[in-house]
């Protein structure tokens, strides 16, 4: 299966590792993946923000690098549902609907839970607002995650709440972001994981710097990265 990868804005800036454990993860799985480096960004923040206008020339230019490809990849439920709900209202996009979030890919494309993974940590999962309720991943990534050889989930308490990261969001509403944060927090710490993964760097970011500064001692790992650990190849911190 030709794949194209679609690193995502964040991602590719902030956080490649995460785009390269999805390239060693697919190609673990007998994808070709190619990462074509025309490529932009979705356009979702202009979306956002009322810049709809200023969307359409990244929906025409996302359409035109990935077109040929059997499939597109994403490590991000945010972009993804970017792509698949939004682009065919801006421009002619076939490609929107081969375009899929990292875990349903592999679960509803490739027909996979066990992936080879290996990391033993214990890990509690946030799923992330649009994987959730725009993508409706559901239990995907859990089913998954449970099939890492290793790997100690444990259930996050209210884990389908909002961590208040929300792009522009979090800077036009800081104080309502901030709560939002401390709750979501709260029920990490009150995990004793190890761990907290998720399905976008964006959040991860989010509540990771939030973590952070409570020097709670809990890594934001996204989840790809955690598909992609094997004994041979383990994950580092090093890497974060």
């Amino acid at each position: 299966m030709r794949v194209g990868l679609f690193a995502t804005c964040l991602t590719d800036t902030f956080f490649p590792e995460t785009a390269k454990a999805t390239v060693r993860l697919l190609e673990r799985l007998g994808c070709r993946v190619e990462f074509p480096l025309a490529q932009t960004c979705c356009g979702q923040m202009h979306f956002n923000t009322g810049y709809a206008k200023q969307a359409e020339p990244l929906a025409r230019g996302y359409a035109e690098v990935f077109g040929d490809y059997d499939a597109v990849v994403a490590p991000s439920g945010s972009c993804t549902g970017m792509v698949r709900d939004i682009h065919p209202g801006l421009t002619a996009s076939p490609i929107a609907a081969r375009t899929y979030e990292l875990s349903e890919f592999l679960v509803d494309v490739l027909g996979v839970t066990e992936v080879g993974a290996y990391f033993p940590h214990r890990v509690t999962y946030h799923p992330t607002c649009h994987s959730l309720r725009l993508l409706g991943v559901g239990e995907k990534p859990l089913r998954l995650l449970r099939a890492v050889r290793g790997l100690d989930l444990v259930e996050l308490p209210e884990s389908s709440s909002c961590c208040g990261f929300g792009g522009t969001f979090a800077v036009k509403n800081a104080e309502t972001s901030t709560a939002m944060l401390t709750d979501k927090m709260h029920h990490i710490i009150g995990t004793a994981a190890e761990v907290l993964t998720a399905g976008d760097n964006s959040c991860l970011m989010h509540i990771g710097g939030g973590l952070s500064r409570l020097r709670s001692g809990v890594r934001p790992v996204h989840l790809a990265e955690i598909l992609a650990s094997t004994e041979e190849e383990p994950w580092s911190s090093a890497t974060r």
